[in-house]
């Protein structure tokens, strides 16, 4: 017969002496149990075989037993001298389901329940899940959402299981409908208010959302309330009390601050305290508070933070500089003293790298300018920091220093960075507005299987190029960072496709490039380059390529059309149509050579170059891609020297320059200038080394390649001069094929197009803003923009359209919007510009993008 000794929890107050006598435990046996193990419960169980127990032991057990949260009853019996522990074991969580939430992700509802103790195959508690709906309440409220509810729904299921609803409500986020500061005398409620993020509704309110109220944000707004005053010499400014009032259908919050100003206090003196360690010449350069000064709580914190990291440079990294403020409350003043405690010098022992998940340590690591085992220096380590940054591989760098424990002078560097894409691999399908379907093959890593070198293998073709390329650059081709490239390309190219005169080239070469750094941040460069490139499709395209006439490629006689009454039309239906025409007498082809100035009628249409190019860049850029501060500039002068069939210079100049302007807002200066001529045995510029102008990288709104000087139209029906009277041209026919009596080349009349010319000039403004909605942004980069620039010719054709000696007033303007992500296959690049100012035959272009291009 079994003696129940207990029976849940809440009767073991009882006295069990009344119903337990003391007995010798021979065994233990536990019934009940489903999903926790036996060997758990003896665990947890104070009782063992052999002990002797009375009713303080059973109460003691049950106790224990409850502790482990397992079971929601025990019952413990005795049989014999067998200790009987009955359980009902608490039910499983099955399943949770969340609905109704949107302010708050389900990720980071179902993240909070489990370090509470509620997941998918915990047990059950229910007093952790009303805790829980009750803290998430209060999470909304804090959101300003005073209308959210959250009800909790229990499902048994079979198998002691149990699923989870939890219903969410969250109403609708109460509005700001007024800010009321009380006692401010020296600045208007207008200007206190822009200091607060939080705002009262707006037209932009939608899009902000700064007019919903947040405690966090208004204790931020409050902050920057204090800072205000302080930085303005309130050293007694205080906030008495604040409060936030809610309508009664809790839609409309209304916020009140009182405070009290106080009086502006006057800087009498600034003194140093403590060991400075430096000159203290150095350290009061530094002081940016001055006696007479109005007080300023942001010049007294800044003026530490600079003394803070001079005495680290020194390798006083844990330096502690303190400005601490002493009022004279009768004078209205105050001495600020900076207390100043270097501490001992450190020394880095180690630098460890994390997040590095392509790129090896020793990439990184060469970047150093902070090294082991030498005394640490702040301006060191951030330098480090930043060279990181500028390579371009990684998305974000980030910096700590910890002591070493066990030590007081030395510490770790830990560099944490995330690795961003720096190149395309892989096959290349995208589409470029002005080069179409782009199809190939290509390997362009500047991180080739994270070795810091810059690899290029490409086969692409597109509309209007087929480009075979191997490039190869190693940055650090010696210790001390000169490095070493070289390329072999072929290319052909059909420029009319890319809006440009009808020409082609065929082109192969190779090239050899050196660069040395002269300081952190500047690089002389030195490139020595060979191409052949041969010219097609050039003939009775453009005169200013190849005038008209000239002798035709296999036919050797001509004869000539005398009949000048008919029209051009006329003659070329009568020789599509195989009529028969007025013809004169044979001439000879030597007659149709003179007179002519194309360029390929002066210098032919194949050429081997040998070219020498320097170049000077110079970068404080934040990032390699995507910078939002700093500056960057390069020049580079392009010698094509005598030994080769061309002979010219190209010099090309690239700045560009960013400023904070808020917390959110950066703007970028941008400016490409450029001039070229030719010397020596071609005294002109050779056509296909022009600057073009229109498109992303110049002035956006504008078709690519479409700015600046127009070709002239070579004349379609070959029009020569072959009458002559004492040497004076008396008489105009038209160039016919013998054999054939038609017309020898017979080419519709094609427009002037863009021809480009020797002078560049471009530059633009830009805003960079971050993009709403958008959580990580540190690929992206949207910005509004003004574009202005042009292309100039010192040496127009007479007959050349929209060619202009450099003159402001031809230069074209847009205005715009700009988005570039940076993805795993190349930028993705989008705008949309309206064109502010345009010549008469520029072309616009209202939206332009370019998908899956290499870079």
């Amino acid at each position: 017969m079994k003696d129940f000794l207990k029976a849940a929890s809440l009767g073991l107050a009882l006295p069990i002496s009344a119903v337990a006598q003391s007995f010798v435990v021979n065994d233990i046996r536990v019934e009940g149990l489903q999903r926790v193990s036996a060997g758990t419960v003896f665990a947890a169980l104070p009782v063992r075989v052999g002990d002797q127990i009375e009713s303080l032991e059973i109460q003691s057990a049950t106790r224990a037993l409850f502790r482990t949260g397992y079971f929601q009853d025990i019952q413990i019996g005795r049989e014999n001298g067998v200790l009987v522990i009955t359980v009902r074991e608490r039910p499983a969580i099955s399943k949770i389901e969340i609905t109704g939430n949107k302010a708050i992700k389900t990720e980071d509802l179902l993240k909070g329940m489990e370090e509470n103790g509620l997941a998918e195959g915990q047990i059950f508690k229910r007093a952790t899940l009303e805790g829980l709906a009750q803290e998430l309440e209060r999470q909304y409220v804090a959101q300003g959402r005073y209308g959210a509810s959250v009800t909790t729904e229990v499902n048994e299921l079979p198998r002691n299981q149990v699923e989870l609803k939890v219903v969410v409500d969250e109403g609708s986020v109460a509005a700001i409908k007024h800010i009321n500061i009380v006692g401010n005398r020296a600045f208007s409620d207008e200007e206190l208010a822009e200091i607060f993020e939080l705002q009262t509704t707006g037209w932009l309110s939608w899009l902000r959302s700064d007019d919903k109220y947040s405690r966090e944000k208004l204790t931020g707004d409050l902050e920057r309330l204090e800072s205000y005053y302080l930085d303005r010499g309130y050293l007694e400014f205080r906030i008495d009390s604040t409060q936030v009032s809610l309508s009664p259908d809790k839609r409309s919050v209304f916020i009140t601050v009182n405070i009290s100003e106080g009086d502006v206090y006057t800087v009498s003196e600034v003194d140093l305290a403590g060991d400075p360690v430096v000159a203290e010449e150095e350290i009061e350069r530094l002081l940016l508070v001055r006696e007479g000064q109005t007080f300023s709580q942001v010049l007294m914190t800044t003026t530490s933070d600079y003394i803070t990291k001079r005495l680290g440079n020194e390798g006083y990294t844990f330096a502690e500089v303190n400005g601490m403020p002493e009022p004279n409350e009768e004078d209205k003043t105050v001495k600020v003293t900076f207390f100043i405690d270097p501490g001992k010098r450190a020394y880095v022992r180690r630098i460890n790298f994390r997040g590095n998940t392509r790129t090896s340590d020793e990439v990184l690591r060469r970047e150093m300018r902070q090294m082991e085992a030498a005394s640490a220096s702040s301006a060191r380590i951030e330098q480090s920091k930043v060279r990181l940054e500028r390579l371009g591989y990684f998305k974000e760098v980030q910096v700590e220093t910890t002591e070493v424990p066990g030590t007081s002078d030395q510490i770790d560097v830990e560099y944490t960075v995330e690795e961003q894409p720096s190149g395309t691999i892989g096959g290349t399908v995208g589409y470029a507005q002005g080069s179409g379907l782009v199809l190939g093959a290509n390997i362009q890593e500047n991180n080739w299987l994270g070795t810091g070198k810059s690899v290029g293998v490409a086969i692409n073709t597109s509309r209007y190029q087929t480009v075979a390329n191997f490039s190869y650059t190693d940055p650090y081709f010696t210790p001390d960072g000169v490095s070493r490239g070289f390329n072999v390309f072929y290319q052909e190219r059909d420029y009319s496709e890319i809006n440009l005169a009808s020409y082609n080239t065929t082109t192969y070469g190779a090239g050899l490039s050196f660069g040395y750094p002269i300081s952190e941040i500047s690089r002389v460069g030195l490139n020595f380059g060979f191409s052949h490139l041969e010219l097609g499709n050039s003939r009775n395209s453009v005169k200013e390529i190849s005038e008209t006439p000239r002798p035709i490629e296999g036919v050797e006689d001509f004869i000539l059309s005398t009949d000048l009454e008919a029209s051009q039309e006329e003659l070329l239906a009568a020789a599509e149509a195989g009529e028969s025409l007025s013809l004169g007498t044979p001439v000879e082809p030597e007659l149709l050579n003179t007179d002519l100035n194309g360029f390929v009628d002066v210098y032919g249409d194949t050429f081997d170059t040998f070219s020498v190019t320097t170049s000077y860049a110079r970068s404080t850029l934040n990032r390699g891609i995507l910078a939002t501060r700093g500056a960057s500039q390069r020049a580079s002068l392009e010698v094509a020297v005598p030994g080769g069939d061309l002979e010219y210079s190209k010099l090309v100049y690239t700045a560009q320059y960013f400023r904070p302007l808020t917390k959110d807002l950066t703007l970028r200066l941008r400016t490409r200038l450029g001039y070229a001529d030719g010397f020596g045995d071609t005294p002109d510029l050779p056509f296909f080394e022009n600057f073009y102008a229109g498109g992303f990288g110049s002035v956006r709104g504008f078709e690519r390649n479409t700015l600046g000087p127009r070709s002239t139209p070579a004349t379609p029906y070959r029009l020569v001069s072959c009458g002559t009277e004492n040497g004076v041209i008396t008489e105009s026919c038209y160039v016919l094929d013998a054999d054939t009596d038609s017309l020898a080349v017979i080419d519709n009349r094609r427009e002037p197009q863009p021809f480009g010319g020797n002078i560049l000039i471009e530059g633009s403004a830009e805003v960079i803003f971050p993009l709403p909605f958008v959580k990580d942004q540190r690929s992206m980069q949207s910005t509004f923009f003004i574009d202005a620039g042009n292309v100039f010719d010192s040496s127009c054709g007479e007959t050349q359209l929209n060619c202009y000696d450099v003159d402001p007033d031809f230069l074209n303007v847009s205005a715009g919007i700009g988005l570039t992500w940076i993805t795993g296959f190349g930028p993705l690049q989008f705008s949309v510009a309206k064109a502010l100012q345009k010549n008469d035959e520029d072309e616009v272009e209202v939206f332009q993008f370019t998908l899956g291009n290499s870079f």
